[in-house]
């Protein structure tokens, strides 16, 4: 099928004005994260007694559903947008309080609600919701002073990260306050604003050492390299071993090695193990190439509300890129961060699909939506 300009459809005019390019590199990383967990995730799940590729098929369920939602959201309006963000963002924090009341304990931490036999993180489906409706707030400031922009953002942020940290999920928190306070910055926040959020993270982050035992723990091994840290010394020996080509698909020492998260919080360490250094600096580069085709596009549009919107869920998806590999890489402790579109992790999956059919959606070059 060959689609012509001059033709007047929904489909034609979605094809003309959709980033092809980043449609086509969110496909490819992807294809990149099935093809890993072909070769990641057997060992993993041969240790916990499941069928061989337990994890890929579920994966592949989901990737279906991920790439239909994101062709669908990438069809929408700005105006649409909005709509869409408020009512998932409403239900995410119904059922995050539902997980609260009703989901099951798991390692200490309760995140996940048990839906027709699949486990779902309603959290990774706040995050895009929360940062258009936060962009939505800075965009009606811009337009009209006298809406109270700077509270109704607060007020988003304080539910959110109220309801994340009873789970607990202080990654998520940490990952949402980042983008939170990133995005407060670009909407014109004075720099003393800036340094109060700053000082506050701090004191945060000083206070969970003090009297959060896991975040204690995690810091202690992050700071003692001999410590009880197997997962990121298996990693960076993987790194060292690998040279710029690998060991090849299947032969990897992680999967020898039964790296509990080889499938998922480490698939940047296998990817580096079975296909070498090349391949995980050729998946930063389309990682990267996502954030700035992006913000480029997005910098074209007079809209402030796309401006903000596309900058903010560009910050998070390159914040949760960063803070994955930095772990892998022993840069940071361990924060359980998935790497988008490639670790294992059905609503992950859904999450980021989400986001970058908001970001397709938001990008479309309609000619009034275009500035100078």
């Amino acid at each position: 099928m060959v689609l012509s300009r001059s033709e007047r459809s929904h489909l034609t005019e979605w094809w003309f004005t959709v980033d092809r390019t980043v449609l086509g590199l969110s496909f490819l990383l992807l294809a990149i994260g099935i093809v890993m967990l072909l070769s990641a995730s057997p060992p993993v799940a041969m240790r916990k007694d499941l069928p061989h590729f337990f994890f890929v098929q579920r994966q592949l369920v989901f990737a279906v559903f991920g790439s239909l939602l994101l062709l669908a959201v990438s069809f929408l309006s700005p105006s649409n947008i909005r709509r869409l963000s408020l009512a998932l963002f409403v239900l995410s924090l119904i059922s995050m309080i539902g997980v609260l009341l009703f989901g099951p304990e798991i390692n200490g931490a309760q995140r996940w609600i048990r839906i027709l036999g699949l486990s779902l993180q309603p959290s990774e489906i706040l995050k895009p919701a929360f940062i258009v409706l936060t962009a939505w707030a800075f965009s009606e400031g811009v337009k009209r002073s006298d809406v109270p922009a700077n509270g109704v953002a607060i007020g988003f942020y304080v539910i959110s990260a109220f309801l994340l940290i009873l789970q607990p999920d202080f990654g998520q928190t940490l990952l949402l306050t980042a983008t939170w306070v990133g995005m407060f910055f670009l909407a014109g926040l004075a720099w003393g604003w800036v340094m109060i959020f700053l000082f506050a993270g701090v004191g945060a982050l000083f206070l969970g050492y003090k009297f959060l035992p896991h975040v204690t723990a995690r810091i202690d091994h992050f700071l003692d390299p001999s410590g009880e840290n197997y997962q990121i010394a298996r990693a960076l020996e993987a790194f060292r071993q690998a040279g710029w080509f690998g060991r090849g698909p299947g032969e990897g020492s992680l999967a020898e090695h039964f790296l509990p998260d080889a499938h998922n919080d480490f698939i940047f360490a296998a990817i580096a193990d079975e296909f070498g250094v090349l391949a995980c600096i050729l998946l930063l580069f389309i990682y990267a190439g996502i954030v700035f085709l992006s913000l480029m596009r997005a910098r074209e549009m007079k809209d402030p509300f796309v401006r903000f919107s596309v900058s903010g869920l560009m910050l998070l998806f390159a914040l949760q890129t960063s803070i994955n590999m930095s772990v892998n890489l022993g840069l940071i402790p361990a924060k359980g961060m998935t790497l988008p579109f490639i670790s294992y992790g059905g609503t992950s999956l859904l999450g980021t699909a989400l986001l970058l059919g908001m970001t397709l959606a938001l990008t479309r070059r309609h000619p009034l939506s275009m500035g100078r």
